[in-house]
């Protein structure tokens, strides 16, 4: 993977924390370790509460009060996702930013083209890379489809495609992905994003502060769901919620 476009070798003296989605892990690591971003350290919330909206708000306060007397910076790397506005009423009271953008999907396919698009795509469903291998936990058995498959035709109705807005080039995700929308009875597409905008707000939160040179200070990043602290970028199921 190539780094970033706009980083630079040398690093900020400030050690900066990302909050974010467990279903953005593996993306956000692989960002962090391309561009050697060793100061960036990276806390996840479980996936699972991509199916619980409600949660999300009081689930980034908590880890905000529990992490922040130990990092110079905080950003969040969840979207709006479903909180209807509150996760940025709560942000701007804790003064932390978050990627803008409505949802994954969007900031993945970049915020300005999705909105471009989203007239057009109103019967659209969307997966991503995480959605791909998670595809029953997430989406066949939250649904029920896995005892009642009848319940498809029901619940997709008003669909006509599945496209797969996908961050790496992975043929066996691909394969996958096109078995999903045949599993729905939905045309589709695959569209490669890569990791859209969130790629370039990683990289610019992480350039905001002074550089530094101590070797010392560049370890690899940190990947932590809960009391978990997970080296490299292996994601477990108690991050997640399910296996990746």
């Amino acid at each position: 993977m190539e780094p970033v476009a706009g980083h630079s070798a040398e690093h900020s003296q400030e050690r900066i924390l990302l909050i974010a989605c467990g279903a953005l892990a593996r993306e956000v690591l692989a960002v962090t370790k391309a561009n050697g971003l060793g100061h960036v350290d990276l806390r996840c919330l479980p996936a699972e509460l991509h199916m619980r909206p409600d949660a999300i708000t009081d689930a980034v306060r908590d880890a905000i009060h529990r992490y922040r007397s130990e990092y110079d910076k905080m950003f969040v790397l969840y979207a709006d996702c479903g909180t209807g506005g509150l996760l940025d009423v709560m942000l701007e009271e804790e003064g932390v930013e978050r990627i803008a953008g409505p949802h994954c999907y969007s900031f993945f396919a970049g915020n300005e083209t999705f909105a471009e698009q989203a007239e057009d795509e109103i019967t659209t469903f969307y997966l991503t890379d995480f959605l791909v291998r998670q595809f029953e936990s997430f989406v066949i058995k939250p649904m029920g489809l896995d005892r009642w498959p009848e319940l498809a035709d029901t619940y997709f109705a008003h669909y006509e495609k599945l496209v797969y807005l996908a961050q790496t080039d992975d043929l066996s995700l691909d394969e996958k992905a096109r078995a999903a929308a045949e599993r729905l009875g939905l045309k589709f597409e695959r569209r490669y994003t890569g990791y859209g905008d969130m790629g370039s707000f990683i990289s610019q939160v992480a350039q905001i502060t002074e550089t530094y040179d101590d070797p010392e200070r560049q370890d690899e990043p940190s990947l932590a769901a809960d009391d978990f602290l997970i080296e490299d970028d292996a994601v477990t199921e108690a991050l997640v919620g399910s296996k990746i």
